[in-house]
């Protein structure tokens, strides 16, 4: 399939969807990602924010009629005939690094994803290489991951999902339980990424700092979608789906950088 510069990476329309004790989570959300955008995705506990990540690769729906509306990933329906493909263009990287590295060494956890999909010999090791190149632990690649820090996990973790060339790549909570030198490598990290990246997070000067768009999905629907700064900045927008700044933190005080 060939794609234009002009095809979303993402595009969800008209998406609702209910749990099978009836709980409607989503009400017809609506949303496009271009290709290259970095877009947060904000919004109360309980908004709905996981059901709608959950549909992106085809966990939740995925043509399985449980659900109305659509999603496509590239140009392609996330539909049971294409849930592999999907899968390996929507990277989705846990808040805990620990529910993605489960092999011996963090090169093994890299090569598991492609050697799955059928990559050998110096393929992939260069797949590997690249990847763990990209997030600054290339010279980590035969330790154990449960030798490393929190934050030296995470960046694995991403590794992992880089060396699957993802088109889009979904981040839940990055900043969550880092120290601020991991905080800061991290964000230098996504910032020199060619790749869309979806951020959920409550961790709203992580959003203002790395995403120039968020949206605000809130009651199962986007309440809000816009200039992060401008979104943050919205006292009555912020108030009435339970967003808080962090005390003494003003949004008008940061200079946006790429």
């Amino acid at each position: 399939m060939t794609l234009s510069l002009e095809t979303p990476s993402l595009e969800v329309s008209g998406l609702a969807f209910a749990y099978p004790d009836g709980h409607q989570a989503l009400f017809g959300v609506d949303l496009t990602v271009r290709r290259g955008e970095r877009v947060a995705l904000l919004g109360p506990n309980g908004a709905g924010k996981t059901t709608l990540v959950l549909h992106l690769n085809g966990i939740l729906g995925g043509g399985d009629g449980s659900g109305v509306g659509s999603v496509r990933v590239a140009g392609l329906p996330v539909t049971k005939p294409n849930l592999a493909e999907v899968r390996r263009r929507v990277g989705i990287v846990f808040q805990d690094p620990d529910d993605q590295l489960f092999m011996p060494t963090v090169r093994e956890d890299v090569a598991f994803g492609p050697a799955a999909a059928g990559l050998r010999g110096a393929a992939l090791e260069e797949r590997v290489h690249a990847a763990l190149e990209r997030v600054g632990m290339a010279d980590f690649a035969d330790r154990p991951p449960h030798h490393l820090s929190f934050g030296q996990r995470r960046r694995v973790a991403v590794a992992t999902v880089l060396a699957m060339e993802p088109e889009i790549l979904v981040l839940d909570e990055p900043s969550s339980n880092l120290d601020p030198a991991s905080r800061r490598e991290l964000a230098d990290i996504l910032r020199s990424l060619d790749v869309t990246v979806l951020m959920v997070t409550h961790d709203l000067p992580y959003a203002l700092e790395l995403c120039e768009r968020s949206v605000i999905l809130s009651g199962g629907v986007i309440a809000a979608d816009g200039p992060t700064g401008e979104l943050l900045c919205d006292e009555d927008t912020m108030r009435a789906h339970r967003l808080e700044l962090p005390f003494g933190f003003d949004p008008r005080s940061v200079v946006m950088g790429r």
